[in-house]
């Protein structure tokens, strides 16, 4: 039969580049071994129709078999990821399809709202699974690389409080803040007022309770609000992880607007994913295409350069820029395994189409950060032109305890 020869022949042009610890097998019995030893990954073709997904395995067409429930995978998610990477490298690269590609999509109120409920709305039950003890969804801090997840990421809410230099008093506006975490510790430790301003209901919600919990209603006020319809005046700004929804025709009015909010002698912070293609291009072999359609929809990753443009577009001078990628492939290494430790109480809380999105979604993040696909940033910035003279000369502010 025609699918058979041309099986068997994807199976020895595989084979023939490389030995994976992969086994396939067919809804007829027939099994495909593509290295020695145990397969550390187990694909199941329950149907022949299954079997294009298959033979054109760009990371998109496998990633969409697998939450579909066209095929059955059996093996670890940072295995799968690696197996599924390798099979689309092999075939996709192949065929001259490397090039990433730029995508843009069309950003209003009501269309980056809807993209927000997607995403953050599917529980906070199920998040509470995978995350840190405070729930914070976003790249840690291992400032010595021994650091469990808790620690990391309280260390990454004080490491940006400290480069913005928060000062009792200060007034802090956090865009995107999630469940509270960065503004219930900049109240806590550092004693700013802060307003946090989140698009999700669900971190409205348990953000506010959380901070009425803390007694800290006084000092912290929790906005479902878009960032575009805040006013006011802001002694210190933060934007963590949320910058990928604003879209990369906006970025200059994002900064712009985060100019208008600042103080005089303010200081802000953008912390956010960023591409790794000075084209601003998405993941290569349609793992792009995959989060687009399935994870984050309109998410738009800008290449750092375009973001330092678009900074002093906006009105914004950048004083300091660190590249935090490998403690993001830790981050999201660690909910990967979180997230499969806790793998029955999260089947428990959605359906299996939910369950095998986020599975691969977290593992498949990690992969990406680890080749150096994506990025992830933390750049602070001033009003351009404003006088610098009383900030620090050097960044030892930054590391109290450091010696030397």
């Amino acid at each position: 039969m025609f699918w058979e020869k041309r099986l068997e022949h994807w199976v020895e042009d595989i084979r023939s580049q490389s030995a994976l610890p992969l086994r396939l097998e067919l809804w007829n019995g027939q099994r495909f071994d593509f290295g020695q030893g145990n397969p550390q990954v187990t694909i199941t073709v329950p149907r022949v129709s299954a079997l294009s997904y298959l033979l054109r395995p760009s990371l998109s067409n496998l990633g969409v078999a697998y939450v579909e429930g066209k095929i059955d995978v059996k093996g670890k998610a940072a295995e799968m990821i690696a197996i599924g990477n390798a099979l689309a490298a092999h075939t996709v690269a192949a065929k001259g399809r490397l090039s990433r590609v730029v995508r843009s999509f069309r950003h209003d109120k009501q269309r980056d709202a809807e993209a927000i409920h997607y995403h953050y709305d599917v529980s906070n039950d199920f998040y509470a699974q995978w995350l840190d003890r405070n729930m914070v969804y976003s790249c840690a801090y291992f400032e010595n690389g021994d650091e469990d997840l808790d620690t990391a990421q309280l260390k990454k809410i004080d490491h940006i409080l400290t480069k913005i230099r928060v000062r009792p008093g200060d007034r802090l506006l956090d865009i995107g803040c999630g469940w509270g975490a960065l503004v219930l510790r900049a109240a806590e430790k550092f004693g700013a007022r802060c307003v946090g301003v989140t698009l999700s209901e669900n971190q409205f919600a348990l953000a506010k309770e959380r901070v009425a919990r803390a007694g800290l209603s006084d000092r912290i006020e929790i906005r479902l609000q878009d960032y575009r319809d805040v006013e006011g005046s802001f002694d210190r700004i933060t934007s963590v992880g949320m910058f990928e929804h604003v879209g990369l025709k906006l970025l200059p009015a994002y900064f712009a607007k985060i100019n208008a909010l600042l103080t005089e002698d303010g200081i802000a912070m953008n912390h956010g994913i960023t591409s790794t293609d000075p084209d601003s291009g998405e993941a290569p072999f349609g793992g792009g295409e995959f989060i687009e359609k399935y994870v984050f929809p309109l998410g738009e990753l800008p290449h750092i350069s375009v973001v330092l443009r678009s900074m002093q577009q906006g009105g914004l001078e950048v004083l300091d820029v660190e590249n935090l990628r490998r403690h993001y492939a830790r981050t999201c290494s660690t909910w990967a395994e979180n997230y499969e430790a806790q793998a029955d109480k999260i089947r428990a809380l959605t359906d299996d189409k939910h369950f095998r999105i986020w599975h691969v979604y977290l593992a498949g993040s990690a992969y990406a950060f680890a080749q150096d696909w994506i990025s992830l940033y933390q750049v602070i910035c001033v009003k351009s032109g404003r006088n610098t003279q009383s900030l620090p000369w050097s960044r030892r502010y930054i590391y109290p305890d450091a010696k030397g």
